[in-house]
């Protein structure tokens, strides 16, 4: 059942409207506030098919206000400039075999790991650890890189990474409830630019079906897309 709050929240969305990006900002800062600060994220239903290679939907955005959440990164490196750089660009992890020991073992304290193409020779074999949770490395996300310190200072000022699931939806944290309208509008303006840019060449018809913005425990609000130049 809806909580009462969810129900509140709910009257003030007009289900059969789409809202400009500004607008739909507002009736988030209208909903009941929760007992802690709730995300705000910004969600997609494209039309791709992900089980096709040549459709997959996957980058990176900088955020131009962060996500209001401290990012814990770890870096696999082997001792060296790489591993010192990483350090002194603010990592809470940096190592090599005894991180990929740790993480063999069950451990994951950590939201984005990194590697030096080096050091990815063994990181790969975490592939059945990782990938699963989202914490493996890549090449497409500049998280597979020689300069550990450019990486680690974009991921914490609030770099994220956008991706499709198996049912063709991408979900991405753009702020919190606290942050000033526009800041949240700013920051979803970015990845919202970013997705739709995205769109791969063998895509055809409409390709961003539906966008919504919405808090962590709040009902849906969905977003007109004309400004941005969607489908």
């Amino acid at each position: 059942m809806p909580s009462k709050r969810y129900k509140q929240a709910l009257a003030l969305v007009d289900a059969s409207k789409s809202y400009p990006l500004n607008s739909a900002v507002e009736v988030l800062a209208k909903f009941p506030k929760a007992k802690f600060n709730e995300s705000v994220d910004v969600a997609f239903k494209l039309g791709v098919d992900p089980k096709q290679s040549d459709q997959m939907v996957r980058g990176t955005v900088p955020l131009p206000h962060g996500t209001g959440k401290v990012v814990r990164v770890l870096v696999f490196s082997k001792p060296g400039a790489a591993a010192e750089a990483a350090r002194a660009a603010g990592a809470e992890h940096v190592g090599f075999e005894d991180l990929i020991k740790k993480c063999n073992e069950g451990w994951a304290d950590f939201d984005i790991a990194v590697a030096t193409p080096e050091a990815m020779t063994e990181v790969r074999k975490l592939g059945k650890v990782l990938g699963p949770r989202g914490l493996m490395p890549n090449p497409k996300t500049g998280t597979v890189t020689e300069d550990t310190a450019k990486a680690v200072r974009e991921v914490k000022a609030g770099r994220v990474e956008f991706k499709i699931d198996k049912a063709g939806n991408v979900h991405v944290a753009v702020g919190k409830a606290n942050f000033p309208a526009v800041q949240l509008q700013e920051n979803a303006r970015a990845v919202i630019d970013a997705v739709v840019k995205s769109r791969p060449a063998s895509v055809r018809g409409v390709f961003v079906r539906s966008c919504t913005l919405s808090l962590t425990m709040s009902p849906p609000v969905r977003l007109d897309l004309k400004e941005f130049g969607a489908n």
